[in-house]
């Protein structure tokens, strides 16, 4: 295992630039996960594709995943026009096997990422937040409409049942990442969120529907706690139960402080989450993916969150040669 740096943060506003690689690889980043140029249709761009690897190869860093945005969920509704969307994914999966990539992150979720206050942290930090609302009954419908359990599962078992297979074949394996936050009561913004009400079982379900190590997770460790009422206790037999089946392809480190509807997010040393048991799990379950840094508090002396970040990749390093030494 291995520590990680993706899109959240990008000095000079290219992932590859010598700028970002080189902040990267001053705080022992090695394993990047990019996002992509793409056109209206969703089709990742070749050459950008291969800009990107060869920019990589240059500094010794591997591009080692791509993100795909969650576009592809609301376009697979039941019809024929669903087929086209599939065709374009595993396009792209054939795109990312042919310069080496063999992980594709993907979110899935209908309603965008959540958070609706912030909370003061150490240091004078702003941490992003979010409780349900009490009247949450009246948050407005989002653009996507009604969306009911039945629809949600059934647009990700046709995914799940086309495009696992493709990745088998091209030996590029998808992670997917929970909505965020999970655990909404159903109806909010009109959507019966395929990842409540309980996280821990709709995993195990999603993973169940087709059963392949081509079919994982991005496992994001504040994202689980979410959605779970004791995040301390409840996450660690989640990391386990997926670790020992291999699953995990990728972890999000974040943390939380609350639980399920009541949260809001710290640095990963002083959340609900104890990370030293964690990265035991993946040590013992011989997790060899990237652990990334992510949603960090932000502060008005750093702007861009370099220094945010540079102190959870340093953390994340020292977790690692902790647990490892044990061994």
């Amino acid at each position: 295992m291995h520590v990680g740096g993706d899109y959240h943060n990008i000095v000079g506003g290219d992932i590859t630039s010598k700028q970002n690689l080189e902040y990267n690889l001053r705080h022992g980043v090695q394993h990047l996960t990019a996002e992509v140029s793409k056109n209206p249709q969703g089709a990742w761009d070749s050459d950008d594709l291969r800009r990107m690897k060869d920019n990589c190869d240059t500094y010794g860093v591997v591009l080692e995943a791509i993100r795909m945005n969650s576009r592809y969920i609301n376009l697979l509704r039941k019809g024929t026009a669903r087929d086209r969307e599939i065709d374009v994914i595993v396009g792209n999966i054939r795109k990312a096997a042919q310069i080496g990539v063999k992980i594709i992150t993907y979110h899935c979720e209908v309603i965008p990422y959540r958070r609706n206050g912030k909370t003061t942290g150490r240091g004078g930090i702003t941490c992003d937040s979010f409780k349900l609302e009490d009247d949450w009954k009246s948050v407005p419908m989002g653009d996507e409409g009604r969306v009911t359990h039945e629809d949600y599962w059934d647009r990700i078992t046709y995914f799940l049942e086309k495009i696992i297979p493709a990745a088998k074949e091209h030996d590029v394996r998808m992670a997917c990442h929970p909505a965020d936050p999970p655990g909404l009561p159903f109806g909010y913004q009109g959507v019966d969120q395929w990842d409540s009400p309980e996280i821990f079982g709709v995993i195990k379900r999603y993973e169940s529907i087709v059963d392949s190590p081509y079919n994982g997770f991005q496992l994001d460790l504040g994202n689980a706690a979410a959605g779970l009422e004791n995040p301390a206790t409840e996450v660690l037999p989640i990391v386990q139960y997926l670790g020992q089946r291999g699953k995990l392809h990728q972890i999000h480190m974040r943390n939380i402080r609350g639980s399920l509807n009541n949260f809001y997010e710290v640095f990963p040393d002083e959340g609900e989450v104890d990370f030293s048991k964690v990265m035991r799990i993946l040590r013992d379950t011989q997790f060899s993916g990237s652990i990334c840094p992510d949603h960090l508090p932000s502060h008005s002396d750093d702007p861009g969150g370099f220094q945010a970040f540079a102190f959870s990749y340093g953390y994340i390093k020292a977790l690692i040669q902790a647990v490892n030494s044990e061994a």
